[in-house]
């Protein structure tokens, strides 16, 4: 009985150990809510290789191909094509995907949202407003 006993204390001091490391699997292919997500994703709410900070939980749809894709630099590395930019007159599109809760939002109302999904209130990165001109049209476009 002591045997058994000391063996379930190592077993959850391992499982603890695992837990604190974070150790996670390679994702090989990720969605949300059914939507495929394109690139080079490591966990299911759209993190990749490129931005995986704890903010880092959306994805765009891209104009060029109507694919979801965690960033600019995974597209660049999967797509056989030039990305384009989404115009202002289609802002009102869905082509911002909320990797925590799976909510699809317009481009406005991302942009209107104060870095924060609507419906699930998860928090984005604000520093993605700096890569805006990857994929929406801006004053410095036109």
């Amino acid at each position: 009985m002591r045997n058994l006993f000391l063996a379930l204390i190592l077993f959850g001091a391992i499982l603890s150990v695992n837990a604190q490391t974070n150790l996670a699997l390679p994702v090989v292919k990720s969605s949300i809510g059914g939507i495929n997500i394109y690139g080079k994703p490591i966990d299911q709410q759209t993190r990749c290789q490129h931005w995986h900070s704890e903010l880092d939980v959306i994805a765009i749809k891209f104009k060029c191909c109507e694919k979801y894709y965690p960033c600019f630099s995974c597209h660049e590395e999967e797509a056989d094509h030039e990305p384009k930019v989404w115009p202002k007159s289609e802002f009102d599109s869905k082509a911002i995907l909320c990797g925590v809760c799976g909510t699809e939002l317009s481009i406005s109302d991302y942009q209107n949202s104060n870095n924060t999904c609507p419906k699930c209130k998860a928090a984005f990165n604000p520093g993605c407003s700096k890569h805006y001109h990857l994929y929406f049209e801006t004053e410095d476009q036109k």
